[in-house]
């Protein structure tokens, strides 16, 4: 067994640090921590403590920085993606969705980063966790959660979740105490273990940390909000739909059409924006609804295909693939005539809340 180093880094920037973290691996004494902290990190998932509000602080995070410490970032990423398969495995709390390991694989990464091998300090401590509040719980978590809700759950997640959000940002400067507190207790027991581990001197709660917290929290808010109200404003849900997303959702604002004007036969529905309420779990779509010619479809099919009768099934199959268009082909498309805008807004879970048009009934082209 090769010589355990002693060194400790100012920063994780060196080829000499990764070394020393790769070498974790073969320190037997280091491993079975390891194997120690991921089976508390397991349990703890289930343990929290509350604040109030409906606030709880979970004490995983406890574990997962006080076992990242010790262990480093390599070892650190094995462990949380060991954790993350057991918590699943034992503590089920819906169904497996795999990217959420890239989550406990970030949060343990930051902890390693700020407080493996370096003199901890109560300022590293608070920006590490400001990291995985941010960086992690809200940023990275939002496209695995949009991710998760549309491939298992087949429903919409607004990637504006305000409660998440806040929840993050509230318990950020709680969670920083709660950690430096812990650290402060734990790590000067941890050394007479013979782990290598940094000073502790710095690891002290002051007034000065008063204004790092503030800072950050509010930081962390005009952020979120400045992004909020960009993306609300520039960014449109149904630029980002892929080819049988789109169809999906035409299909189903014709149906929200049909439902106001039974009278009219087909109408061709294309969303042309869909934007995310900031506050609310509501979509405002804007719908251009059109009218088809069947002579001037029929006719494009005969083309199409001259040795070949067009039938009725060719024809509704025709019509079921102009649902498949986005804004700009449907303006184009020399066999549909616009009858008119629809603007519906819908709940989360799909169900209509408003409705308005101005459509001028059937028409031809």
């Amino acid at each position: 067994m090769s010589k355990t180093s002693t060194s400790l880094f100012p920063h994780p920037f060196s080829r000499a640090y990764w070394r020393t973290a790769l070498a974790e691996f073969r320190n037997t004494r280091v491993l079975i921590f390891a194997a120690l902290m991921i089976a508390l990190r397991v349990i703890f998932k289930t343990v929290s403590i509350p604040i109030g509000m409906d606030l709880r602080i979970n004490t995983a995070f406890l574990i997962n920085a006080f076992g990242a410490m010790v262990f480093g970032p390599v070892v650190a990423i094995a462990a949380a993606a060991i954790t993350d398969t057991l918590g699943c495995l034992l503590f089920p709390t819906g169904p497996y969705f795999f990217p959420f390991i890239f989550q406990e694989i970030a949060g343990s990464l930051i902890f390693a980063l700020f407080l493996y091998r370096t003199n901890l300090t109560a300022k590293k401590v608070i920006l590490s966790r400001f990291c995985i509040n941010f960086l992690v719980n809200i940023v990275l978590a939002t496209p695995i959660m949009m991710l998760y809700y549309q491939m298992v759950l087949g429903k919409y997640y607004a990637p504006f979740d305000l409660m998440r959000i806040l929840k993050n940002l509230v318990l950020f400067p709680f969670e920083s105490v709660v950690l430096i507190l812990f650290l402060d207790l734990t790590v000067p027991r941890l050394k007479s273990l013979h782990f290598q581990v940094g000073s502790t001197e710095g690891l002290k709660l002051n007034r000065r940390l008063v204004p790092l917290l503030c800072v950050l929290t509010l930081s962390g808010a005009l952020a979120v909000g400045g992004y909020c109200w960009y993306a609300y404003d520039h960014t449109s849900l149904s630029a980002s739909y892929t080819a049988d997303q789109r169809l999906e959702q035409n299909q189903a604002m014709q149906s929200q059409v049909l439902a106001q004007h039974p009278e009219l036969d087909f109408p061709v529905t294309v969303i042309e924006s869909a934007y995310p309420s900031l506050v609310k779990q509501t979509t405002t779509y804007t719908i251009a609804v059109y009218a088809a010619d069947e002579e001037t479809l029929r006719t494009r099919l005969t083309e199409e295909n001259p040795e070949k009768t067009v039938t009725d099934a060719d024809y509704e199959a025709a019509l079921q693939a102009l649902l498949r268009y986005s804004k700009s082909p449907a303006a184009k498309d020399t066999a549909l005539k616009r009858l008119g805008t629809a603007i519906l807004v819908l709940n989360g879970d799909g169900s209509l809340l408003s409705y308005e048009d101005d459509l001028k009934g059937p028409a031809s082209p």
